[in-house]
C-alpha cells in the first residue's frame, strides 16, 4: 500500500514537471488539429458558424480543376528539387569534408546562407532572376547571350528559377551530411584501398553505404518540406505567371484567408497530411533495400 502511494506521488510529481508542456501541446497544437478536421468536414466561410457537410469539401476536390493543377505544379516542384538538392548537398560536403587550407571558411560560406530568412532570400533572389536589371542576365550578356531568359516572367522558366532558389538554403542538409561522412569508419577506406578500389567505387562502395542512413533522415526532410514550401513561390511569384508556380500549400493558403473557405482548406490540409503519409510511408519500404546501419 505504501509502494503504491509512493508510485502515485512519483507520478503526480513527473506530470506537474511536465504538465507547461502538456498545456502547451494541448492548447496549441492537439485542439487546433482536432478542430482542423472537425472543419473539414464543415462549410465554413469564417465570418459564419460552421455547418456540417459530411464529405463535401473532400468530393469537390475531385472537380476542383485548380486542386489538381497546384497539385501537379507541387509534383513537378519535387521532381525538380529533390534529386538534384541530394546530389549538390552530398558533393559539396564531399568537397568540404576534404583537408584543405582554411576549409572551416568554407564550411561556414555554405552553411551561412540557410541562416538567412526565407522572405529574405526570396528578395535578394528576385532581384537576381530580375529579366532586365537582374545580376545573372547582366552576366550572361556579357557572355555574349543576346537573349537570356525571362527567369520569373516565362512559364518555361519560372518552376526552374523556384528550383535553382531552393539550393541556396542547403547549408543545413550539408551540414549533417559532412558529420555522416566524417563518421564513416576509415578502416574501411584502408581495406578498399587495400583492394584497389577506385575513388569511384570508393564512393559506391563505402562512402554512399555509411552515409545511407543520414541521406534517409535528409530524403525525409526533403518530402516534407516540398510538400509544405510556400514562402518563396509566394513572394517571387504569387503563383505566376499562369499559375505555373501554383503549389499546392498558395492553393490551400488562398481558400483558407482569400476566398474564406475555412473548410475547404482544412480539407485540403488533411490531404496534404495524407500525401506525406504516404511518400514517407514509399521511403520507409524501400530503405530496407539501400539503408545500411553500422552493426547490422
Amino acid at each position: 500500500m505504501i509502494q503504491w502511494r509512493n508510485e502515485i506521488r512519483q507520478t503526480a510529481k513527473g506530470l506537474a514537471f511536465l504538465s507547461p508542456w502538456l498545456i502547451g501541446f494541448a492548447v496549441f497544437m492537439a485542439l487546433p488539429i482536432g478542430l482542423s478536421l472537425y472543419l473539414s468536414f464543415c462549410d465554413y466561410p469564417l465570418l459564419q458558424p460552421p455547418v456540417f457537410v459530411g464529405l463535401r469539401n473532400y468530393h469537390a476536390m475531385l472537380h476542383d480543376s485548380v486542386f489538381w493543377e497546384s497539385l501537379r505544379n507541387t509534383g513537378y516542384y519535387a521532381l525538380l528539387t529533390l534529386p538534384a538538392g541530394m546530389i549538390i548537398a552530398i558533393g559539396a560536403a564531399l568537397l568540404l569534408n576534404s583537408r584543405v587550407r582554411g576549409i572551416s571558411i568554407y564550411r561556414a560560406i555554405i552553411f551561412l546562407p540557410s541562416l538567412v530568412p526565407l522572405v529574405a532570400s526570396s528578395m535578394v533572389w528576385l532581384w537576381l532572376f530580375n529579366s532586365r536589371l537582374g545580376l545573372i542576365n547582366t552576366v550572361l550578356r556579357y557572355l555574349g547571350v543576346a537573349h537570356p531568359p525571362g527567369w520569373l516572367t516565362t512559364t518555361q522558366w519560372a518552376m526552374p528559377s523556384l528550383a535553382i532558389m531552393s539550393f541556396w538554403g542547403l547549408g543545413n542538409t550539408i551540414v549533417i551530411y559532412l558529420a555522416g561522412l566524417q563518421d564513416v569508419p576509415k578502416e574501411l577506406y584502408e581495406a578498399a584501398e587495400i583492394d584497389g578500389a577506385s575513388p569511384a567505387r570508393q564512393l559506391w562502395h563505402v562512402t554512399l553505404p555509411g552515409i545511407s542512413p543520414v541521406i534517409f533522415f535528409n530524403l525525409i526532410m526533403a518530402i516534407i518540406g516540398v510538400v509544405q514550401n510556400f514562402t518563396v513561390p509566394y513572394v517571387m511569384t504569387q503563383g505566376g505567371p499562369d499559375r505555373v508556380t501554383y503549389l499546392f500549400t498558395m492553393y490551400l493558403y488562398d481558400n483558407a484567408f482569400s476566398f474564406l473557405h475555412m473548410g475547404y482548406a482544412s480539407a485540403m490540409a488533411w490531404v496534404e497530411l495524407l500525401m506525406v503519409l504516404i511518400l514517407t510511408g514509399v521511403a520507409f519500404w524501400s530503405s530496407r533495400h539501400w539503408v545500411h546501419y553500422q552493426g547490422k
